[in-house]
This record gives structure tokens, C-alpha cells and sequence, in this order.
């Protein structure tokens, strides 16, 4: 009998603050304090849960210490008020279980999973893949997002990932609404979790179980109430709210959705700040889209209080 958890409700891939110092990776200081006191306030906006070390959260970016360091800080920061599902991706299976099993020393409720990083995986590897991650003995949530490993874990191919002992979630990030249905019928019992921002009311309305989320960085509450909303079938009034927001949230699908999402985070009042490396700040088109499409949202927002 499999192992099962609920890992749904709005759980937001949390961005990462850093501060400036020159002796630091790239003169970029993880700032432990801030990303404290970030998790502390979308839990208490209301979300579910945090996930720490996503790509939102830039990973790859960071230190083997400061990867296990964010996760902790998460950890304690949530307590007993929420979950916490840590990002466990990794080039090889052995790299990822290591992280699975580290979170699950640290206390986190889950650990969610993308296919092998940086290599085309088969399916035989795939299922390797997660068979390994799975062994560390926490919830697993596999991550669907064939835009960026080039492996896309179809609903046939999740209905085999689905047997694997403590997989119980998948992150779909394919952008096909069509596919909450399809994965349904190859794994009925795989609870489907809304991964892209902007087609998050479609998958909801389809039955999508939870929201592992980019944009509630930036409006925590108003995301919990789309969800909320899209879940009790409310869709005239989760339209009415998901509408002005969707231009902004199509960001959350693009390459550059760290920087969008740490701009918005800094239009709202947050701290959003700068991106280590690969990640450089805006190019000033996609800077002037960004500040446009949150100044629907916030103006539409504003209207509603």
C-alpha cells in the first residue's frame, strides 16, 4: 500500500532574497532573515505551504550549504502553521535521493522532483529516477515541465510513476489543460497540481487538487481566494478575479520569470531584489511589460477593497 499525503492547496514556490556581499557567489549573500520572514507572511496570507529550492528559488544557483540551508530555514519558519515540500532536483538519481534524504532529516512534509536535470532521460530512467527519490521515505510530487528537461512525463508514463511507493502528486507544468483529465484516467489515485500561474483556474475547474504557485510571492491572498473560489465551483466570481491578473501571471511561463516575479514582488512593497547567475536583471522591454501588466493587477486589485 502506497504511501499517501496531501500536498495540494496553494503551496508557492518561493523566490529567494539575497543581499550584497562582495565575498559571497557573484557578491549575492542569501539573506536567511528575509526569506524567514517571507515564508512567515504568505502563511500567514493564508497559503497552505512553501517550497523552498524550486527554480523560482534558484537552486542551481546556489551552494550545496546554502541549498540545504534555505530548506531549514523554510522548515522552521512554517513550524507547525503549514507544509513545506523542498525542491530535490538533481542531474542524477543519486544527487536527487541525497536531497530527499536530507529533507526528510529536516523535518519538510514532501519533497517535489524534476525528471533527470540536464539529460533526456528514458523512460526507463525516469522511473529509476523517481524510484530512488521515492526510497528517502517522504511524499513525493514529480514535476512535469517538459518546456525546460525536454522529458515529458505523459499521462501514460505517470500512471507507471503513480505505482512507485510514496508518489502521490504530480506538478503539471505542460501548460495542456486537457491532460488533468487524461492523467486521471492512467493514475487515478495522483493527486494533479496546477504548475503554470496562468492556466491555474482552468486546471482547478478541471480538478486539480492544488496550486504550486509563483505569483502568490507577489499576492499571496488573492491567490488563496482564486483557489478557493475555483475549488467551491464560484467560477463568475473567481473569473471576475483571475482576469486582471492572468497577463501578470503568464510571466510565471516564460524564461524569465525569476526576475518578473522578484519585480512584482518589489511593485507590491516586498523584496524582491536581484538574481544570481545565469539570471541578469530585466532587458528594459520586458521591464516596462512587467511594471504594465502589475499595474492592471494592483489597480484591479486596489478596485475590489
Amino acid at each position: 500500500m502506497s504511501t499517501k499525503a496531501d500536498l495540494g492547496g496553494v503551496v508557492v514556490a518561493t523566490a529567494l532574497p539575497y543581499r550584497e556581499d562582495g565575498q559571497a557567489p557573484a557578491g549575492l549573500a542569501v539573506d536567511y532573515d528575509r526569506y524567514a520572514e517571507h515564508c512567515r507572511w504568505l502563511i500567514d496570507n493564508g497559503c497552505r505551504g512553501i517550497g523552498p529550492n524550486g527554480s523560482l528559488g534558484e537552486y542551481s544557483s546556489l551552494t550545496d550549504e546554502e541549498r540545504r540551508r534555505v530548506a531549514r530555514t523554510a522548515i522552521e519558519a512554517v513550524g507547525d502553521d503549514g507544509i513545506v515540500v523542498v525542491g530535490v532536483h538533481g542531474v542524477g538519481s543519486h544527487q536527487a535521493k541525497h536531497w530527499a534524504e536530507l529533507a526528510a532529516e529536516d523535518g519538510a512534509h514532501g519533497v517535489l522532483c524534476l525528471p533527470p536535470t540536464m539529460y533526456r532521460a528514458n523512460r526507463g530512467e525516469v522511473l529509476a529516477h523517481f524510484e530512488a527519490v521515492a526510497s528517502a521515505g517522504l511524499p513525493v510530487m514529480v514535476y512535469n515541465n517538459p518546456h525546460d528537461t525536454k522529458v515529458d512525463l505523459t499521462p501514460d508514463l505517470l500512471g507507471e510513476i503513480a505505482r512507485i511507493e510514496n508518489v502521490v502528486a504530480v506538478k503539471e507544468f505542460s501548460g495542456d489543460v486537457r491532460r488533468v483529465l487524461e492523467i486521471k484516467e492512467h493514475a487515478p489515485d495522483l493527486a494533479v497540481i496546477s504548475g503554470a500561474d496562468d492556466v491555474v483556474l482552468e486546471m482547478l475547474l478541471m480538478g486539480s487538487t492544488g496550486w504550486f504557485a509563483g505569483f502568490p510571492n507577489v499576492f499571496p491572498a488573492e491567490s488563496v481566494e482564486l483557489y478557493d473560489l475555483a475549488t467551491r465551483g464560484e467560477l463568475a466570481r473567481a473569473r471576475e478575479l483571475y482576469e486582471p491578473l492572468v497577463a501578470a501571471f503568464r510571466w510565471d511561463s516564460r524564461t524569465e520569470f525569476v526576475q518578473a516575479i522578484k519585480l512584482g514582488m518589489d511593485l507590491v512593497g516586498r523584496y524582491g531584489g536581484p538574481c544570481r547567475p545565469p539570471r541578469g536583471p530585466l532587458i528594459p522591454a520586458h521591464d516596462e511589460q512587467v511594471r504594465a501588466d502589475m499595474a492592471r493587477a494592483i489597480d484591479a486589485l486596489a478596485g475590489r477593497s
